[in-house]
């Protein structure tokens, strides 16, 4: 590997700080009040959402390592009755990645057995987010967000039972 090479990867990852602290500097010699006022905005963002931030990062860290697609599996096979809704609804919840990727998964399951009103209950609960939520209570506060997260749940699960009425399955195995 090339000197520059090694260089460049050294540096890149601090060309956006350092552009952005140089534009702060040249703002700082042309209207130093208005740059301290920018400074102080951007200060107080920082504390906000950093402790939110931090949170996000932590439980995308335990979701990932701890939840795959077969242990997943492990949970919602054929006849979990209550036991599966929740199962397939909680485990939507913390669901990551692509939607496309689980779909092996549920064809898999659909095959074992599986309901498609779970399945379609797993789909539904992707929508909640729970790396998301600090943020969204940071901005938004307990209420709204204790309320949209219900109505998500809610509307999930009347939305697999509507799926599972339409594609035969009736019941709730």
């Amino acid at each position: 590997m090339s000197v520059m090479k090694i260089i460049w990867k050294h540096t890149k990852p601090w060309i956006f700080p350092l552009g952005v602290t140089s534009i702060y500097g040249l703002c700082q010699l042309h209207d130093p009040q208005s740059t301290a006022r920018a400074i102080e905005v951007s200060k107080t963002l920082f504390t906000q959402l950093g402790l939110p931030i931090c949170i996000v990062l932590v439980m995308m860290t335990l979701i990932n390592r701890y939840l795959n697609p077969a242990s997943v599996a492990r949970f919602l096979g054929s006849k979990t009755g209550i036991k599966g809704v929740f199962l397939s609804g909680l485990a939507g919840i913390l669901s990551m990645g692509p939607i496309y990727a689980w779909y092996p998964l549920f064809k898999s399951l659909k095959e074992k057995g599986a309901s498609t009103f779970i399945i379609a209950n797993f789909i539904g609960c992707r929508s909640v987010k729970p790396v998301l939520l600090p943020i969204m209570l940071a901005y938004f506060g307990w209420q709204f967000s204790t309320v949209f997260v219900l109505i998500n749940l809610l509307g999930a699960m009347g939305t697999a039972y509507v799926v599972g009425v339409v594609c035969g399955a009736t019941k709730i195995e």
